[in-house]
């Protein structure tokens, strides 16, 4: 008499289901707080500066309420957005990643380490941009590491900030719109394009993430 097979034990599966789930739950108790830092990394530049929210609004076409609502970390801006609220705080959008210079208060670091870049993370759209040049308000040149999660886009409205840019595609695709001409980049594709020129990024695939090492000038603030 055959005896019936023994079943498979299912216990592997069940942990690796239950690592993934505490490494979603993690990722997005991290979010909120992602966003609360940037608002009052805002917030702060803008007292600095002695806008009211009042001057910010009017200046940047936003909502005193959905300022508001961003320096509180109750809204997740998009890199449109933050790239306008550089603008009118005076700074390079890495100013707005509000990591200290260093941890001896030198304002004129050299060196990033890998395991102390500072992130911006736009997990609503998929975006994030690893700061890979020393944090300074004061700097003019930046260097970055951008991923574009699958289908991660800055949006479908154009948008122009001060300064110009290039970048470099070291993983996967990017479809780059600047005016009213989009190119597809693979990897190994480069760019450069003055800032105040209309423009937009994205990842047009649905299961690859792109890494871009990307470069802002910033040219006319004071």
């Amino acid at each position: 008499m055959r005896r019936p097979a023994a079943a498979k034990p299912a216990k592997k599966v069940q942990i690796k289901v239950k690592v993934k789930a505490n490494a979603r739950a993690t990722a997005k108790a991290a979010e909120p707080a992602m966003d609360v830092a940037v608002g009052r990394r805002i917030r702060d530049l803008r007292r600095i500066r002695q806008f009211s929210l009042e001057t910010v609004a009017a200046r940047t076409e936003l909502s005193i309420g959905f300022l508001s609502q961003i320096e509180r970390g109750l809204s997740s801006p998009s890199l449109r957005v933050l790239a306008t609220l550089a603008d009118v705080l005076g700074v390079g959008i890495a100013a707005l990643f509000g990591a200290s210079p260093s941890a001896d208060g030198a304002s004129d670091q050299i060196v990033t380490r890998g395991l102390q870049r500072p992130e911006l993370k736009l997990w609503r759209t998929g975006v994030s941009k690893q700061l890979l040049s020393p944090a300074s308000a004061d700097n003019r040149l930046n260097l970055f590491l951008v991923h574009l999660e699958p289908g991660g886009s800055t949006g479908d409205e154009l948008y122009t900030h001060d300064g110009e840019e290039a970048g470099l595609v070291l993983e996967g695709e990017m479809m780059l719109t600047v005016d009213s001409e989009t190119w597809s980049l693979k990897t190994g594709d480069s760019f450069r394009f003055a800032s105040r020129r209309p423009h937009r990024f994205s990842n047009p695939t649905e299961d690859a993430k792109a890494v871009v090492l990307w470069v802002n000038c910033v040219t006319g603030t004071g």
